[in-house]
């Protein structure tokens, strides 16, 4: 044997245990640090996720900032459209004019979205699945 591979009792290897160490407590060691792997772990993702979160929650508030922005400037091109008619016609019937036509988009809207829904429906699987 050379001096490399001979241990003196007391002494350790690589692994960190003694070359006389019982197994049952080289595996009890193994849990214990895989135990604490694993919690770090997840202390990890669970850190990592509150951050994304926090990330999402930043970016919703902004998309209903930009949505509230946009619906705004809708109604101030409505606006600009009834002016725009009020110039050749009274302002009554440049607002009835707008309204009408706003109210025929919104009508067409609704039409297609309820012959969609009635294309989904039923909500359940029309065949049962094999698996």
């Amino acid at each position: 044997m050379d001096q490399a591979s001979r241990h003196t009792p007391g002494s350790t290897t690589a692994r960190g245990g003694t070359p006389d160490e019982p197994v049952g407590e080289l595996v009890q060691r193994a849990s214990q640090q895989l135990t604490e792997l694993v919690r770090g772990e997840m202390r990890l993702a669970q850190a990592e996720m509150t951050e994304k979160g926090k990330r999402y929650g930043k970016g919703g508030g902004l998309f209903g900032g930009a949505g509230l922005a946009g619906f705004l400037a809708l109604q101030a091109l409505v606006a600009a459209g009834i002016a725009a008619l009020a110039v050749p016609l009274p302002v009554w019937a440049a607002a009835l004019i707008v309204a009408a036509v706003l109210a025929a988009a919104a009508a067409v809207l609704a039409l297609t979205g309820k012959k969609e829904v009635a294309q989904a429906a039923p909500p359940a699987p029309s065949r049962p699945s094999t698996a």
